[in-house]
């Protein structure tokens, strides 16, 4: 267990709040269209990456892989960012946030479970209460943005309406039951505009068109050598 720190937006005011994250989960293959759903499998086979044993699915990682710094190391040149709505269990209330499901492509390929673990996964610092926006949940916009060859270009882009609704999504990764304290889930992202490749740097964002509001965080991907 560590602990993360948080502002939450309460009525316009931000409040800190710590919360003790003794879990991460990442939940995959979660769209609420199959055909869009299976527009990412297909995505992700054109780069030899097999198909998920079950839609959805939830792969456990390390809970110390998340991280609110602005600049991750990798080893190589073949991981990339997906940016995703994130929930996290505390007290009996659920927070929304937005994170990057960094991951590792070529380990990826040959074991998902693995490529989940080999990368931290850049979590914006800004959390929202799920019950101030759960009434206009569709509505909200996941965003991303790639830096590649010196030029940032939009790299994921929908709304909510896409993915499962959050009852079903928790229900499905716990049993039926809430989402446990502690816990932070990721949630499923979109298909990348123009297929799934690196970058040098990777910004990613929540935005609420209804409140007016947008949850933001970027990283720096700093590439290790591969030597053998």
């Amino acid at each position: 267990m560590f602990d993360l720190t948080f502002t939450v937006d309460d009525n316009g005011a931000a409040t800190y709040l710590t919360l003790p994250i003794d879990r991460a989960v990442i939940a995959g293959w979660t769209g609420r269209d199959p055909v869009a759903r299976d527009k990412h499998i297909a995505e992700l086979e054109a780069i030899g990456i097999a198909r998920p044993a079950s839609t959805p699915i939830y792969y456990r990682v390390s809970a110390r892989r998340l991280t609110m710094a602005d600049a991750i190391e990798v080893c190589g040149e073949n991981s990339s960012g997906e940016v995703e709505f994130v929930l996290i269990g505390w007290q009996g209330r659920i927070f929304v946030g937005c994170g990057s499901d960094h991951t590792d492509r070529k380990v990826e390929a040959y074991s998902v479970t693995v490529s989940k673990q080999m990368c931290d996964k850049p979590i914006a610092s800004e959390l929202w209460e799920l019950e101030d926006v759960i009434g206009h949940w569709d509505q909200m916009i996941l965003r991303s943005y790639a830096f590649i060859d010196g030029a940032k270009v939009l790299y994921q882009e929908g709304t909510l309406d896409g993915m499962l609704p959050v009852k079903d999504l928790i229900a499905g990764g716990f049993g039926g039951k809430g989402l446990p304290d502690g816990c932070a889930m990721f949630g499923g992202t979109f298909a990348a505009k123009g297929g799934i490749r690196p970058a040098s740097r990777f910004e990613f964002e929540l935005e609420d068109p209804v409140l007016k509001r947008t949850i933001r965080h970027g990283y720096d991907v700093i590439t290790l050598p591969v030597l053998g």
